[in-house]
């Protein structure tokens, strides 16, 4: 990539609308906080647990999520949870990321120092609040150089989880020894979504959506349908991990039975090869027409370049990843960075991911960065929403010129 261009991704303004709070932290706020709480670390040293736990590759989807395991571990008080949350904040800020949804676990959290979800909230809100608050305030904003920063809150159940998770989940499996684990799966994220949409109303909290996280193969969504259901009812916005390690079938589940406004990865949106329902008879033009009703619908996917390549055997590069059929196809698709620790990337890095291996014009690299602006669970109306996005728009446009100038429209590379 050439220094212009690099230049010119570094100073957009951007989104980032899938991003888990507990992948996301920095290393060095890691281990301080380890040490505090006693937490047993590989490492204690930066590059130690570079090699050891947070790597640029990974064996399998549980080497990937071996690390998650420390991290989780030291998120268990307000004060914690609110200093990753403003890090967070001030990482993407850095970075001219201007728009940001934080997506966490609350059940994952929830012990004898923090017992409510209520409490994991307003810690995880505080810091990002705090962050928001000294940006709006700099010069550069006030005097329309910048533009302010948004963000929202996404509340994500649990597909699966077992004793060891957390407390929360300890107590809940044990209350229920004789319940199949699939309708205790069901109780918790239906409670998750009733207390998403109470501090949303009740507190005026940014809870902007309900989000569904964990293994898709043998935990499809569906059993997730009375959540979604309440969710839907109560007008919040919902994704899906979907499509991140089965096919099609699972993103048309998460579209119809659980009214998904965004998709979360989308990877295996075109393996028709990966349907198994036989009550499809052409794999290949199911693939088509989902393809096509999630772009006429302009149903955002939510694409995690170097997360999938990391833990997808056969994606051998972003050569072998959907993301260039969806921008060919012209879906609305928005580059995200999924655990900024654990994937060891930012959205520059993403974003830079795709324009130096895909072929890509200036207006699909802006419907690239702008989509994230659109296709946003924005907290707050409709016509702020649109002003919003307009004031994004705006700024890339004039950074466009500024910096890319005589470059051709019809490539950027």
């Amino acid at each position: 990539m050439n220094k212009t261009i690099k230049n010119f991704l570094n100073k957009i303004p951007k989104t980032d609308i899938h991003v888990h709070l507990d992948g996301s932290l920095r290393l060095s706020t890691l281990i301080e906080l380890a040490k505090q709480a006693k937490v047993e670390l590989p490492s204690y040293e930066e590059t130690g647990l570079r090699e050891t736990v947070f790597k640029d590759k990974y064996n399998d989807l549980p080497d990937y999520l071996r690390g998650f395991s420390y991290t989780c571990a030291v998120m268990q008080n307000a004060e914690n949870l609110e200093r990753i949350a403003y890090e967070l904040a001030q990482d993407n800020l850095l970075e001219n990321v201007r728009y940001l949804e934080v997506r966490y676990a609350p059940h994952l959290h929830i012990n004898r120092n923090l017992p409510s979800i209520d409490k994991i909230v307003q810690a995880v809100y505080k810091g990002l609040e705090k962050a928001r608050v000294e940006h709006d305030n700099t010069e550069a904003v006030k005097n329309g150089k910048d533009i302010p920063f948004k963000y929202g809150i996404i509340l994500g159940a649990m597909r699966y989880f077992n004793e060891n998770m957390s407390p929360y989940f300890a107590g809940l499996l044990s209350s229920m020894p004789y319940a199949p684990s699939t309708e205790v799966y069901k109780i918790a994220s239906l409670e998750l979504a009733r207390a998403a949409v109470e501090l949303r109303d009740d507190l005026n909290l940014p809870i902007v959506g309900f989000d569904l996280c964990g293994p898709e193969k043998g935990f499809p969504a569906i059993d997730h349908h009375d959540a979604y259901r309440y969710a839907h009812k109560n007008f919040m916005e919902k994704t899906v991990h979907a499509g991140e390690a089965y096919g099609p079938e699972s993103i048309f589940q998460a579209i119809t039975d659980c009214h998904a406004n965004r998709i979360g990865h989308g990877t295996f949106l075109y393996h028709h090869d990966t349907i198994k329902d036989s009550d499809i008879k052409n794999p290949e033009k199911f693939s088509y027409y989902l393809a096509e009703y999630i772009a006429k619908r302009r149903i955002t996917i939510e694409v995690c370049p170097t997360s999938n390549l990391q833990t997808i055997p056969k994606l051998r590069s972003i050569l072998d990843h959907p993301v260039k059929d969806m921008i060919k196809n012209r879906l609305s698709v928005s580059v995200c960075t999924d655990n900024r620790l654990v994937s060891n990337t930012n959205v520059v890095k993403e974003l830079s991911l795709i324009v130096n291996n895909v072929h890509i014009t200036k207006k699909q690299l802006q419907d690239l960065v702008i989509a994230g602006f659109k296709g946003c669970f924005y907290h707050g109306s409709y016509s702020e929403h649109r002003a919003f996005v307009r004031t994004a728009l705006n700024q890339y446009k004039l950074l466009e010129k500024e910096i890319l100038g005589d470059i051709s429209d019809s490539d950027i590379l």
